[in-house]
């Protein structure tokens, strides 16, 4: 079926946008490949530097210019659970390109931190900014010009984004990006939620907690709940490069590896020496955009690719907004009730019909373009299948026609909602988005004086003080990229959710981010102009009335607007919060970071 009209007018507008950038983009990775993508153009001191550990095996085909190099970045850590399982990965690529005459090396190492740990501590203010110090050791990994292909091993919240621009960067190069799948399913998320809340009120001590946070992330594989994480994985797949159904296999599984040494196989078979050559900078255009965002909508995603895919989409020369998010929000319906947006996990989605049902269902309704390239290169259609093995080999099947569960993944006639779960939020007080598929839609509008604070402990300290008593919507204020480095505000999500439970009408607007793990309480986030840059959220005094409505997508301050903006801007001495846990080594990023809707990025605009 033809795209739908309007998903093809947010593709046009964003090419047209775009036309200049992308143009320079595709002539500088053009040059690129021109100048050589292979060890030709190393000299010999160059290149024997280059291969001196190798193995002698490896180490002739590598002198001999002829036989192709694959490049590993990796995020291979061990203390984080999603990342545990790439220890063995470098070893299984290096078998599978042997296997076909060529080579691979790890070509470098990238950071990857987890908000899982960091919440709520001071180094979670580095976990924004480490996207791009992720970009930049990925420029790092390969500016040895030894690759013809590149493999890219990450999962989680920052880490992909950041592989992405730095792979980008280099859009020469043929890129597969290698998942290694999600835990097995532990304590179900909602009742792990529900001892968070009891220990919040003191019902519950942190024995109990600590026993049920440990029954849901208990082993290797990314944590099985629908945040950024989980969302990064979809993104990979419906953008093209994943291979088909390979999102949210468990790791440690015969289909695991097999995913994997086919993975290698085809980046190898995509490069510039061959007659399939297909680089990232081809792969990701305006079209493999669009169909990102419209897979982040059709599934409650996480909101931190608000800013991710503008920064993504400006490595490849390719201007997006949040407008364009919006109105594809609009347009295309919510198929999956993964938690937060669910009782379900990803292992529950998976096994529903996971990425190929879901692939299909947009398509045959006109909400995804078909005619993109992939790294599977054969348009997205090739997507609609699930992985398996048969007689012990890697076969790809046609993904079911019926979900397995339509009360976790729906069709296109049964959507849970006509419009997507993101929203922008505009107004006097300036722009914000906000995730509303978890919100119950008696929740989804709340006018109430505000509590203003300066921290999410502030609003920690006023709860367990008893002073919250009465409707009230929460500003957080000066947690925005310049003025800390924009931290998730996780730790409040259990305290708000209290309150509404007691029957108080509540939200928060923030500078800050709160991103997969927000839930039933309204949350407008990522507000711009932020408060140490003097916009309007750094006038609100407590008891000014605010009104928002998630459903018209307005956030409005009531009352007398001039007056309002003739206060002088509140003030905060942030010097303290820019020391320890590493936080003064940032302090250029702060200077640089742009503004959330412009993807809060420390690189330049496109």
């Amino acid at each position: 079926m033809a795209v739908l009209k309007a998903i093809q007018d947010v593709t046009d507008r964003i090419a047209a946008r775009s036309a200049a950038s992308r143009k320079d983009y595709l002539d500088r990775i053009e040059k690129a490949r021109a100048a050589g993508v292979h060890r030709s153009v190393l000299s010999c001191g160059n290149l024997a530097h280059g291969f001196a550990a190798c193995a002698p095996s490896d180490k002739a085909m590598l002198a001999g210019n002829t036989a192709l190099n694959l490049g590993i970045v990796t995020s291979y850590n061990d203390m984080l659970s999603a990342h545990q399982p790439y220890e063995t990965y470098p070893q299984v690529i290096k078998e599978a390109a042997r296997d076909i005459g060529a080579t691979a090396q790890v070509a470098g190492g990238v950071p990857a931190m987890c908000d899982g740990v960091t919440q709520g501590q001071p180094g979670m203010d580095l976990s924004l900014f480490s996207r791009d110090v992720i970009a930049m050791a990925t420029a790092v990994a390969l500016s040895h010009n030894m690759f013809d292909a590149a493999v890219f091993l990450g999962i989680c919240d920052k880490i992909v984004p950041g592989l992405m621009i730095g792979a980008l960067a280099f859009g020469h190069l043929p890129a597969v990006f290698v998942p290694a799948g999600p835990m097995t399913s532990g304590l179900p998320n909602d009742e792990k939620s529900r001892i968070r809340q009891l220990y919040m009120e003191g019902k519950v001590g942190r024995a109990e907690l600590l026993e049920a946070e440990a029954k849901s992330y208990h082993g290797p594989g990314t944590c099985t709940f629908y945040g950024t994480a989980n969302s990064n994985q979809m993104l990979m797949e419906i953008m093209g490069l994943h291979l088909p159904g390979s999102s949210f296999v468990n790791p440690g599984t015969p289909l695991r590896d097999a995913l994997t040494k086919e993975a290698a196989r085809r980046a190898l078979s995509l490069t510039a020496q061959g007659n399939d050559y297909t680089p990232i900078g081809h792969i990701i255009d305006e079209k493999a955009i669009v169909n990102g965002m419209v897979g982040l909508h059709a599934t409650g995603g996480s909101t931190n690719h608000t800013m991710h895919l503008i920064a993504i989409a400006n490595a490849a020369g390719l201007k997006v907004t949040w407008d364009d998010m919006s109105a594809l929000s609009d347009a295309v319906p919510l198929l999956a009730r993964v938690y937060p947006n669910g009782l379900a996990d990803v292992n529950h989605f998976h096994a529903a019909g996971g990425m190929g049902f879901l692939i299909r269902e947009l398509l045959d309704a006109g909400y995804l373009h078909e005619d993109v390239k992939t790294v599977w290169g054969t348009g997205l259609s090739g997507y609609t299948v699930e992985a398996r093995l048969v007689d012990d080999k890697l076969a790809f099947e046609p993904s079911p026609r019926q979900s397995g569960n339509e009360k976790i993944l729906a069709p296109v006639s049964a959507a849970f909602s006509r419009t997507g779960g993101l929203k922008l939020l505009a107004g006097n007080l300036g722009r914000s988005v906000i995730k509303i598929s978890a919100v119950k839609p008696e929740h989804r509008f709340v006018e109430a004086p505000v509590r203003v604070f300066h921290s999410q402990q502030g609003l920690q300290d006023a709860f367990k003080a008893g002073e919250l008593t009465s409707d009230f919507i929460a500003v957080i204020r000066f947690s925005g990229p310049k003025a800390i480095g924009m931290p998730e505000l996780h730790k409040l999500t259990p305290t708000l959710g209290i309150l509404q439970d007691r029957g108080l009408k509540v939200a928060m607007i923030t500078d800050g981010r709160m991103s997969g793990a927000s839930g039933k309480v309204p949350a407008a986030i990522h507000m711009t102009p932020e408060a140490v840059d003097g916009g309007p959220i750094s006038k609100l005094r407590d008891g000014d009335v605010v009104r928002l409505d998630a459903e018209a997508g307005t956030l409005q301050f009531l009352g007398d607007e001039a007056e309002l903006l003739s206060r002088t801007p509140a003030t905060e001495d942030l010097r303290p919060e820019h020391f320890g846990m590493g936080r003064e080594l940032f302090a250029g990023f702060r200077h640089l970071v742009g503004a959330a809707d412009r993807g809060a990025s420390v690189f330049e605009d496109a």
